[in-house]
């Protein structure tokens, strides 16, 4: 498990963490939720008795209920977030932040590149099953899975026959939209394994800003860094938030992902600022 992965694992275990803290406090505004004559003193059923020395007592232990069991459900619902939040952790595609995603996106494109193939060659084989007589001839059947099971031994003749079913469209095979859909992830993952080689290849680089802060391109990071003095004045945290920077106490900086777009958006920051970058 390489860096990023463990920051990955340690980022779900905290949002595990908190859901269980959540539903800890769900549960226990739920129990100050309860009215029952031995918790709360009133028998159960008996209306609130208008002008009688209870009635306040009983509105008091109504309305506290009803407080607990409004924030029950909010910390049930809190805790659901978190616990979704916490199954997405790593599900959202190989991040710029793996060391490895260069790696991981070579296998991905790979797989891609294979089905690719396998596609074309399976509608090749289609193509020739329908010129014999397609789903009424069992010979034409018969070959053509064999044919698939070359190609893909996983598939079973089941499955091939499938393909010789026209869709709605009356398609056989595997549609066009198919093939291009997969083409143009193929041509996304080479331009992006190029992007992540070249970006590998930079080294970090630092900008002071005397007086106000010293801004790094940090590579390593994969981060645009502003580190400032002490704590910025509120003005100057608005003006970081509202490009897109948040503060990271752990590095004591102001940060983002490090793109053009980061770049950009730092300019436009320290412009705001009052200097040039």
């Amino acid at each position: 498990m390489n860096r990023y992965e463990e920051k990955q694992e340690a980022r779900r275990a905290r949002l595990e963490a908190a859901a269980d803290r959540a539903e800890g406090r769900a549960e226990a505004t739920y129990n100050r939720a309860d009215l029952r004559e031995e918790v709360s003193g009133i028998p159960l059923g008996q209306p609130i008795l208008v002008g009688h020395h209870s009635e306040r007592k009983h509105r008091r232990a109504i309305e506290r209920a009803h407080r607990a069991m409004d924030a029950s459900i909010a910390e049930g619902k809190r805790a659901a977030d978190l616990r979704a939040r916490a199954a997405a952790v790593g599900t959202g595609g190989i991040s710029a932040d793996d060391p490895e995603a260069v790696r991981k996106l070579k296998e991905k494109l790979a797989g891609l590149e294979v089905d690719q193939g396998f596609m074309r060659e399976a509608n090749k084989l289609a193509r020739k099953a329908l010129k014999a007589g397609g789903l009424e001839c069992e010979t034409a059947v018969q070959e053509f899975a064999a044919g698939i099971a070359k190609l893909r031994p996983a598939w079973n003749a089941n499955a091939a026959r499938r393909l010789l079913e026209p869709d709605f469209a009356g398609r056989t095979g595997f549609a066009d939209y198919e093939l291009k859909n997969n083409g143009a992830e193929i041509r996304r993952l080479k331009q992006r394994i190029e992007q992540l080689a070249k970006a590998s290849q930079a080294e970090t680089k630092r900008h002071v800003f005397q007086g106000l802060c010293e801004v790094v391109e940090n590579t390593e990071e994969n981060r645009l860094q502003s580190f400032f003095d002490g704590k910025p004045p509120a003005a100057t945290r608005q003006i970081l938030k509202d490009h897109g920077f948040r503060w990271a106490p752990s590095l004591k900086a102001w940060q983002r992902k490090l793109t053009n777009s980061a770049r950009f958006n730092a300019r436009l920051a320290l412009k705001a600022l009052g200097v040039d970058f």
